[in-house]
């Protein structure tokens, strides 16, 4: 199934856990320490660095683009480390998020009560998924280097659904 970015609840709502999809349109990169930094401006109540309303954050740091690409490979990392951080920034309006391996029980009902969806990419595709960067920009934090928060534009980005907005889950 092809989606383009942003996604409608409807057609979040049509989304069950094991589909496979082609994702397009803009995406956002946040590991670790962005969502710490992105967190210390929630508190602060400062501007962040992107639009949380249906916004996806992608939980992976993308390599140095060679010559003639946007990205260079651009993985994705180990979701639980986010389970702090995601079911505030679901409640805050996120639309969901993209990364590898199962998410907590507490994200899981964020993601329930607030209709959005988690998508899985496969873990040691990173070429894959890079070669899926349409455009690549750095948009807060440079100093964190791979960790920084990157908009990506990005086609037929292969994705699973991992966990759906009825809160069934692959894992």
């Amino acid at each position: 199934m092809e989606l383009t970015l942003p996604l409608t609840k409807k057609q979040i709502s049509g989304l069950h856990a094991g589909d496979s999809v082609l994702l397009s349109g803009t995406i956002y990169t946040a590991r670790d320490c962005a969502h710490k930094r992105i967190f210390e401006l929630l508190d602060k109540g400062e501007p962040l660095p992107f639009p949380l309303t249906d916004a996806f954050v992608y939980y992976a740091g993308p390599c140095p683009a060679p010559k003639g690409k946007a990205s260079g490979s651009c993985g994705p990392t180990t979701s639980a480390r986010m389970n702090p951080f995601a079911p505030r920034l679901l409640d805050l309006g996120l639309g969901g998020m993209i990364g590898k391996g199962g998410m907590s029980e507490e994200t899981r009902q964020a993601i329930v009560r607030n209709k959005c969806v988690y998508f899985a990419a496969i873990g040691g595709a990173g070429a894959l998924y890079g070669n899926a960067v349409k455009k690549s920009e750095c948009i807060a934090f440079p100093e964190l280097l791979s960790e920084a928060v990157y908009r990506l534009e990005v086609e037929n980005f292969p994705l699973v659904v991992a966990i759906d907005s009825y809160g069934e889950t692959i894992y």
